[in-house]
């Protein structure tokens, strides 16, 4: 097949253009810079607000999957512009195009639309793409983390260092990088399902309790970590001074305070892809091991 995938210079989108490479599809991808060029990828030079290289990045194409976004920004406006104002973006040119299939990836944050700027830009998102007549198909990934990823490094080095500091009790789910490629890919190949919105995980029942995830992290990099829940007071308090002293730069901004306080971010049963078409394989536990690893031998950790 011929793919077109937003996000590929990010953490799920360089894997996923890895396994669909694996699996011989070609694939046309979006990037903001110039790339290293690569047998079976045609790199779109664009954004999302580039009406010509969205046309460019669709042409002949048999489906879109559509993993940019935006998960950390100063206002409401810098989260509208990169998840809604793209996701419109993006439906418009697949429907111009004829292409049918659209695979979409949000967020379990799409569930509370209130609680955060980011979680509520995440929700229109999904209105405008269940709103289109297109055959499409959301993803909500919990906490996804692997070989590659920047925002799941901080707590790998916390573990390392032997205090880890969680939010609030609360229970999450997570999944590897790898079993979220594989998924989006296994529906970018299908006809159906269709008009479907699903919650993924590493196949866990009822997630985890922050606590438990720490040990098994700390289990993961080979190190024995007191973890400590922070009060929810504290952790916007963080959030403030954070964006006082790195402003931009922020990595805990009151947004993302509201939404780790949060207690539930597990991902729901209910609402689990049907196991013919998807079944996560990568133990959360061995997956974490491996990403230490990796992590290790990059000179990261």
């Amino acid at each position: 097949m011929r793919l077109a995938v937003t996000g590929g210079t990010g953490f799920v989108g360089r894997r996923l253009i890895d396994r669909a490479l694996e699996r011989g599809h070609e694939i046309q991808a979006l990037t903001r810079r110039p790339q290293e060029a690569r047998a079976g990828i045609d790199w779109i030079e664009g954004s999302l607000e580039n009406r010509d290289a969205l046309e460019r990045l669709v042409t002949q194409s048999d489906a879109v999957i559509h993993v940019a976004g935006v998960i950390n920004a100063p206002d409401a406006a810098g989260f509208e512009r990169g998840n809604v104002d793209g996701t419109l973006a993006m439906l418009a040119a697949a429907t111009a195009a004829g292409t049918r299939r659209f695979v979409h990836v949000s967020s379990l944050a799409a569930r509370e639309p209130k609680l955060s700027q980011y979680g509520a830009s995440k929700a229109r998102a999904e209105e405008l793409v269940s709103g289109s007549g297109l055959d499409w198909v959301i993803v909500r990934p919990p906490g996804v983390y692997g070989p590659g990823d920047r925002e799941t490094l901080e707590l790998f080095k916390m573990a390392k260092a032997g205090l880890i500091l969680l939010p609030p009790r609360g229970r999450v789910s997570f999944i590897h990088v790898d079993d979220l490629a594989n998924l989006l890919l296994n529906l970018a190949e299908r006809e159906e399902p269709v008009k479907q919105v699903y919650e993924v995980d590493d196949g866990r029942t009822n997630g985890w309790t922050h606590r438990e995830f720490a040990d098994a992290l700390a289990k993961g990099v080979g190190s024995r970590a007191i973890s400590i829940a922070t009060p929810g007071l504290l952790l916007r308090t963080g959030a403030m001074l954070d964006k006082l002293v790195r402003r931009g730069k922020a990595k805990l901004t009151p947004d993302r305070a509201a939404y780790f306080c949060h207690p539930d971010w597990v991902a729901s049963s209910h609402k689990m892809p049907p196991s013919d078409v998807w079944r996560p394989e990568i133990a959360t536990s061995s997956g974490l091991a491996d990403t230490a690893r990796w992590y290790r031998e990059q000179g990261w950790l």
